[in-house]
């Protein structure tokens, strides 16, 4: 499930959409994926795209886990991890585990 639009500003951190297995998955959704001269046979098949969900402040609040946020601004609410590095967020959840 994708949680922002087509054309919306992104950010190093920004959680983007849900993944169906656990855990979290770091993605440069600003990448192009590259065309090759490959082409499927089924490659004329429409695909139904489900449009992405505006999260409310009330669902933003209830889908966070401990390392994430909520970003509210005048024009959006957004999800976001606490650390925006990928390496930061790595060293800080290692110190946190062996600190308990």
């Amino acid at each position: 499930m994708m949680m922002i639009g087509p054309g919306t500003d992104v950010y190093q951190g920004m959680i983007i959409g849900e993944n169906s297995r656990a855990g979290d998955m770091d993605v440069n959704i600003c990448r192009e994926k590259k065309l090759t001269n490959m082409r499927a046979a089924t490659a004329d098949e429409t695909v139904r795209l489900t449009p992405h969900r505006e999260l409310s402040l009330e669902h933003a609040l209830e889908f966070i886990a401990t390392d994430e946020c909520v970003e509210v601004t005048p024009k959006s609410i957004r999800l976001r991890k606490v650390w925006l590095d990928p390496q930061d967020r790595i060293r800080n959840t290692k110190r946190l585990s062996t600190s308990d």
